[in-house]
């Protein structure tokens, strides 16, 4: 069984009640939401020069820890995964989405 954001949540959302120096998420969630979506931005930064010079091990790496630190910064904001799921989901299922380009660059 491959492993998902489900299970990356479920660990997260195990770690968060870590003693802050026990655990790294704990430590993170501890500084609250803003250090958590800092860490993530800074990770997005990472992958995203990672794409441009073409360094897809790098690429890889950042990107785990993309969705580590999205994963981590949606508990802070006491946002579940369930709900960006839904959202997913529903632009999936509005009339003309295809067409339009979800998740298309605007400038694309």
């Amino acid at each position: 069984m491959a492993f998902t954001l489900d299970d990356l949540d479920t660990i997260i959302a195990n770690r968060a009640s870590a003693a802050p120096a026990e655990s790294y998420t704990a430590s993170l969630l501890h500084k609250g939401v803003l250090k958590c979506a800092q860490k993530l931005g800074e990770e997005g930064v990472e992958a995203a020069l990672a794409a441009a010079t073409g360094d897809r091990e790098g690429l890889t790496g950042e990107a785990a820890d993309v969705l580590y630190h999205l994963l981590v910064t949606l508990k802070a904001a006491g946002v579940p995964l369930a709900d960006v799921y839904a959202e997913l989901e529903a632009r999936q299922n509005r009339l003309g989405q295809a067409e339009r380009g979800v998740g298309r660059d605007a400038d694309a």
